[in-house]
């Protein structure tokens, strides 16, 4: 049998690899443009599910990153579509920022908070380039307004092939987005710090009681999105329909257009009974 190997782009694979400091410090370098040699030390703070509610049962496994400058990354992978994504990571990292501050503090105390996004699945439409990076700037003239927030995006679906000269990030984002033995080696071929990856991601897919723990949190996602698309199925279908019914136009394109908040259009489409020829004209009309 071919050796069993996580997939990179779950989480709780990614956590475990980003724990080698090699890797890690590769990673950050592609993402935030440095030289690797330029990140003296970082330090994985995080260690538990990250909860938005109490009854939340699948959690967040975020990678929480400091670095030798005092610079607070947060590294978040989500694997399905949501389309309120940047209000999302928004609300965090703003979140990560102010915790920052105690009573009788000075706001010069604030360190920078950077978002790093990974995502399997298009969030940017019209844009073509896989890899986006943000900053607070002014309209017009582009300065910045503070260095203070950042975010990155990458959208693993729009990954290009990798060429000679490929750059560390398209490299990195490849070898999170493989999911096959001779991908891995071509990649760690190309890249110390992936090659380092690559022989984390060798031993903790041989670990037993990783894996049961990786195989744990994969159920995990599958029951939080069949949960979903079912309660999306139980309390949105009925008023749908309705509104099909009584031909309240606005009615059913308001309701459609919140369960794609955190369905994809196919979904949608199962949960309602609807093509999705039919919502599109829905939602455009």
């Amino acid at each position: 049998m071919e050796e069993f190997l996580m997939k990179p782009k779950v989480d709780f694979a990614f956590k475990e690899i980003m724990n080698d400091q090699e890797a890690l410090k590769s990673f950050l370098a592609a993402v935030l443009g440095l030289n690797p040699k330029d990140i003296k030390s970082v330090k994985i703070q995080n260690t538990d599910l990250r909860k938005v509610h109490a009854q939340d049962k699948q959690g967040i496994l975020d990678v929480n990153v400091l670095m030798n400058d005092d610079t607070e990354i947060d590294i978040e992978i989500q694997l399905a579509e949501i389309k309120i994504w940047p209000n999302r990571s928004v609300f965090y990292l703003a979140k990560k920022y102010v915790d920052q501050i105690k009573e009788g503090d000075s706001y010069a105390v604030f360190k920078k908070c950077v978002s790093i996004s990974i995502l399997d699945f298009v969030l940017f439409k019209d844009e073509t380039e896989f890899y986006s990076r943000f900053h607070i700037s002014e309209d017009s003239r582009r300065f910045l307004y503070t260095d203070k927030i950042e975010f990155h995006v990458i959208e693993l679906p729009k990954l290009p092939e990798v060429k000679e000269g490929s750059s560390p990030l398209l490299l990195w984002a490849k070898f999170i987005s493989s999911e096959k033995k001779e991908d891995f080696e071509m990649l760690a071929g190309k890249d110390e710090g992936i090659n380092s990856a690559y022989k984390r991601l060798q031993v903790i897919s041989q670990d037993d009681e990783k894996r049961r723990d990786y195989e744990a949190r994969m159920k995990a996602i599958r029951d939080y999105n069949q949960g979903m698309i079912e309660a999306m199925e139980k309390g949105m279908e009925s008023g749908i329909k309705k509104g099909m019914e009584k031909g309240r136009t606005e009615e059913r394109k308001t309701l459609i257009e919140t369960m794609l908040t955190s369905m994809s259009l196919d979904q949608v489409s199962r949960a309602i009974k609807i093509p999705v020829s039919d919502i599109k004209q829905i939602i455009e009309g």
